[in-house]
């Protein structure tokens, strides 16, 4: 690929620096393109040896990466800016990791015209079946976004979505993982508790689940007319969700993802 010539560095290669710089290698981006910081020294050496990538300072990272994609948590981020902002050339592309921060906290501690592009991936980037939802701040252009996503594009899907549904995106799709394991943890206890042996309940659970994730990706449907179709008159499926509805599952769900979406806000105003 064309712009794989690019040298980009992870800077705080924490979980989701470390998924990114995973599929950039398994993508076939080259290790010597690859650069990673990261605070703690067994950290560094655990990235290093992990995956041969070279492992330095934050100014060393910045002076010779064309990519600096920022991934540290979101209450490090003015430090770190206060840090490397002045190094960082005007032109250099800043992708930010970090969940919450609009652009507008990069541009407002980097050099005028720095273009920042904001990602929210996911966890699935370990086995390449990301979400990765990318927004340009206000000096990223096409070409910036496009690189973005040749970048994230070997972690799963992508799409574009204006900045301002981000912290929506962070709500949904970002915590989105978590919500999925909580119900599976769920459904296994209750294969317990209806007598059958946990790893058979896991296996039916998990294989359920795939089977399903495949249908709505693959089929096109809405979601409720696949659940009609399992979903039989006076039979066993509408019992089960008279009672999920009944305990107000779908209103659950929804107050969950207004909490996550508000402490994304919350953790912005905190890092400001």
């Amino acid at each position: 690929m064309a712009r794989q010539v690019h040298t980009v560095a992870v800077i705080g290669a924490g979980k989701i620096g470390e998924l990114m710089l995973s599929g950039l290698l398994r993508s076939g981006w080259p290790v010597e393109r690859l650069l990673a910081t990261a605070r703690r020294p067994a950290r560094a050496r655990e990235l290093a040896d992990r995956y041969g990538v070279r492992v330095v300072d934050n100014l060393t990272a910045v002076a010779e990466a064309e990519v600096l994609a920022v991934s540290v948590k979101p209450q490090d981020a003015a430090a770190l800016l206060d840090e490397i902002g002045p190094k960082v050339p005007a032109g250099k592309l800043v992708i930010s990791l970090c969940a919450g921060l609009p652009t507008a906290f990069f541009n407002r501690r980097l050099p005028e015209g720095t273009p920042v592009v904001r990602v929210m991936t996911n966890t699935p980037a370990l086995v390449d079946e990301a979400m990765s939802a990318i927004s340009a701040g206000a000096y990223a252009t096409g070409e910036h976004l496009a690189l973005a996503e040749e970048m994230f594009s070997p972690l799963g899907s992508t799409v574009r979505v204006p900045e301002s549904q981000q912290d929506a995106v962070t709500a949904l799709s970002g915590s989105g993982p978590a919500y999925f394991y909580l119900l599976v943890e769920a459904m296994i206890d209750a294969g317990i508790l209806l007598g059958l042996p946990r790893q058979v309940a896991h296996e039916l659970i998990v294989q359920t689940a795939i089977g399903s994730a495949v249908m709505l990706r693959d089929s096109g449907e809405h979601p409720v007319k696949l659940r009609e179709a399992v979903t039989s008159p006076a039979g066993t499926t509408i019992s089960a969700i008279r009672e999920l509805e009944n305990h107000g599952v779908r209103a659950a769900m929804l107050a969950a993802l207004e909490a996550a979406r508000d402490r994304a806000r919350q953790l912005a105003a905190q890092a400001d």
